[in-house]
């Protein structure tokens, strides 16, 4: 008896590890785009990333699907309040820039471009349930602390699998950007 397993091809956005202690790191990510949606659920607002990537763009041309997927919660700066915070983002594949990634035709997605960084990450398996998340969040800003540097911004939450992914075998990461 022989059986078929079926599994998405998804290219992964490359890093260099500068630093490692477990399942704790600091990296180096190069420039990149992402594709956002701000002020939805993160299944509606992957809903909308993918109808954008399958072609609801313009010249109405298929965009490959990279991880990690990147979500996060950010506390608003300016009143009045326009947007909830939230953020839902999909990596463009590398090689790409503002200038080459297909125009989107939903105006709810935002095409940003961001410098090459260096950000702590800590990694972690399961479902990324909300408490989860917290603790992860806690360990990551005292690994940064530890290390004599200073976390700029937020925490964002990259997931890497699918949603029928079970839950033991998800990856998922916390990351944010540090300077000296």
């Amino acid at each position: 008896m022989c059986c078929v397993v079926l599994r998405a091809v998804v290219d992964s956005v490359e890093y260099e590890v500068e630093m490692s202690d477990k399942h704790l790191e600091i990296r180096r990510y190069p420039s990149m785009v992402l594709a956002t949606v701000y002020g939805r659920s993160d299944n509606d607002a992957f809903s909308i990333l993918l109808d954008y990537i399958s072609g609801n763009n313009t010249p109405r041309r298929k965009i490959p699907m990279t991880a990690p997927v990147i979500s996060s919660e950010k506390i608003a700066m300016t009143v009045p309040v326009i947007s909830d915070g939230r953020s839902f983002s999909f990596v463009m594949p590398s090689g790409q820039d503002a200038d080459t990634i297909p125009e989107p035709r939903d105006t709810r997605v935002k095409l940003e471009a961001f410098p090459a960084r260096r950000m702590a990450v800590v990694r972690f398996r399961g479902r990324a349930r909300e408490k989860t998340v917290r603790e992860m969040t806690s360990e990551l800003i005292s690994f940064v602390g530890g290390m004599g540097l200073k976390a700029k911004g937020e925490p964002s939450l990259m997931r890497y699998n699918p949603p029928f992914t079970p839950g033991f075998l998800r990856r998922n990461e916390l990351a944010v950007e540090v300077v000296q």
